[in-house]
């Protein structure tokens, strides 16, 4: 029974993490954040399907050599 429920658990995490992932892509927020947090508690989901839609840039993370370079100004 706990493994069942275990299996059961893990499928509605990784599900809810790849649809979070998709929906934050197309609303043009932070997939990976998204995602990861859908992971771990898949009712995160449910607060993505209410977030409003970025109207701008796509957001960035900026990389090592961003940072490095921003830190050295």
């Amino acid at each position: 029974m706990f493994i069942k429920t275990v299996a059961i658990w893990g499928l509605v995490a990784i599900s809810s993490a790849i649809l979070a992932g998709v929906l934050a892509a197309y609303k043009r927020l932070d997939h990976s954040w998204w995602a990861s947090w859908s992971f771990v508690f898949p009712p995160m989901l449910l607060v993505l399907l209410f977030v409003p839609r970025n109207k701008g840039p796509r957001p960035h993370r900026p990389t090592l050599d961003e940072q490095e370079t921003a830190q050295g100004d």
